[in-house]
């Protein structure tokens, strides 16, 4: 019984670590374009959300914007945003609940919040953390843009 046990055990982890997530992705130019780091648009903040690991490969992970649902994310993707200047709040689902962070945006700054994947009791988790400019850089250059998703530009339940 236990050898039974933890072979579903082994068969639902190599599900959960194996297998590739996939989104729709931003044309090459507009990549490289976001990759050159340029200043944002006057009057407003860039931020960068990214995910630049292949953990969880399998899992993609909504991301919302002061609660507006902005795509999918996959293994080693990014989105892209300009926002006003003022807090805002990102956040990523979770297992249980929305796991969040807030930013305090200055206009002309770029921010960088790395989304990654966690062990969860049925499913993989998420969570997201402000890095810092450099860090968020390397881990922007690792990925790929995500386009955001229209039809899921909508408020998050």
């Amino acid at each position: 019984m236990f050898k039974k046990i933890l072979s579903c055990i082994a068969v639902v982890a190599s599900l959960y670590l194996s297998g590739c997530a996939s989104v729709p992705m931003a044309s090459g130019d507009l990549d490289k374009t976001r990759k050159e780091f340029s200043a944002p648009t006057e009057g407003k903040a860039g931020l960068y959300i990214y995910r630049n690991s292949s953990f969880g490969a399998a899992l993609k992970k909504t991301i919302t914007i002061d609660g507006t649902v902005i795509g999918e994310s996959a293994p080693n993707t990014y989105f892209y945003k300009e926002l006003d200047p003022g807090t805002h709040e990102i956040a990523t689902e979770s297992e249980f609940s929305d796991n969040k962070v807030a930013i305090e945006a200055q206009q002309g700054m770029h921010y960088f919040v790395q989304q990654y994947i966690k062990l969860g009791a049925f499913v993989g988790g998420a969570g997201l953390k402000q890095v810092s400019e450099e860090e968020g850089k390397k881990g922007v250059l690792e990925c790929k843009l995500a386009q955001e998703t229209p039809v899921l530009g909508t408020p998050a339940k």
